[in-house]
């Protein structure tokens, strides 16, 4: 919502820029919370929380769903996210997200360096990697709100950097490519997410899309040519580049509303109008990255903590080298 501004207040567990051990508390304001005074809500909009939250909680004013449901929830798993990719830079792993779609206008250029695609994304208004696919996308959003409709796409979401190790094999909430399904499938309005070449998979011969492993003596580490298992293999990060897609659904909110239900006269009317974006695939882009960043930080600290970064990293470190030689 372009009426909130980005800024965070660290309330505890951070002093003179270091955190100190004890838990960190942040702040978010948010300008849009005067609701007492507004009417009941009780046209449910398709594709919202509305109806089978007022349905589950027995209300009969969807504005108590509406709220918590928004995707202002966001702001405080970005604000998170930020601090697990503070942690996560100081053993070079750097996670990145960008739009790769919109409104099925698709970007068509690749970028393999992690700087490169931090500056072309940020020139960006829609933080899209490819120029021409930004203006064509642009001008669909244009008219999407001219028509009082809405727009979905496609994010990426990649991580440079990730050892291999991460996540585990051996039981099924364990598996990092789970884990990062079901953080990304929690963003609200996303429909889908798939790793490395995802359902390209199923088009394909196993001949095809199995990366072929190789070992550089000079280096001492196994490596691949391709990247169609997108960084993970059996719930486990094998050490190439981790990359993750995710599909928002246009937002349910629309200016020219579908048809729906009064849940208290039973009669047929219009769905509600709330103040809502056209698109925001560019802002799930901001999310995808944290939340990504986060269980990336998670995981890693499973494996590596320690009660301070000096500790982390001697760990960190020790791995690498133990598992240069562990075959």
């Amino acid at each position: 919502m372009k009426i909130e501004s980005d800024c965070v207040s660290v309330l505890s567990g951070i002093r003179k820029n270091i955190t100190i051990g004890s838990p960190i508390c942040f702040k978010i304001e948010n300008k849009d919370y005067k609701i007492d005074k507004l009417p009941d809500v009780t046209r449910p909009r398709p594709g919202h929380a509305d109806l089978p939250g007022a349905i589950k909680f027995g209300h009969r004013d969807v504005r108590n769903i509406l709220e918590r449901a928004s995707a202002r929830e966001t702001a405080a798993r970005v604000a998170a996210g930020s601090l697990a990719k503070i942690l996560l830079a100081n053993f070079e792993i750097n996670v990145l997200g960008y739009v790769k779609s919109i409104g099925g206008i698709n970007s068509k250029k690749t970028i393999k360096n992690p700087e490169e695609i931090y500056k072309a994304r940020n020139k960006s208004k829609v933080y899209c990697l490819d120029k021409a696919a930004e203006s064509k996308m642009i001008e669909k959003i244009k008219k999407a709100k001219a028509d009082g409709d809405s727009l979905g796409g496609v994010i990426e979401i990649i991580a440079f950097g990730v050892p291999a190790g991460l996540g585990s094999h051996v039981q099924w909430n364990l598996r990092l490519d789970g884990v990062l399904a079901g953080a990304l499938m929690s963003i609200q309005a996303i429909k889908g997410v798939e790793i490395g070449l995802g359902f390209g998979f199923s088009k394909k011969f196993g001949s095809q899309v199995h990366d072929e492993i190789f070992y550089c003596e000079e280096e001492g580490v196994f490596n691949r040519t391709t990247n169609n298992a997108g960084g993970i293999e059996g719930g486990i990060t094998n050490g190439e580049v981790l990359i993750a897609r995710a599909a928002m659904k246009p937002i349910p909110t629309l200016m020219k509303p579908l048809r729906s239900v009064d849940i208290v006269t039973k009669k047929p009317v219009d769905a509600s109008t709330e103040r809502s974006d056209v698109c925001a695939v560019p802002a799930v882009s901001v999310v995808g990255e944290s939340v990504v960043a986060f269980e990336i930080a998670r995981c890693f600290m499973e494996k590596f903590g320690g009660d301070s970064l000096g500790e982390v990293t001697r760990n960190y470190k020790g791995y690498l080298e133990q598992s240069c030689r562990i075959i």
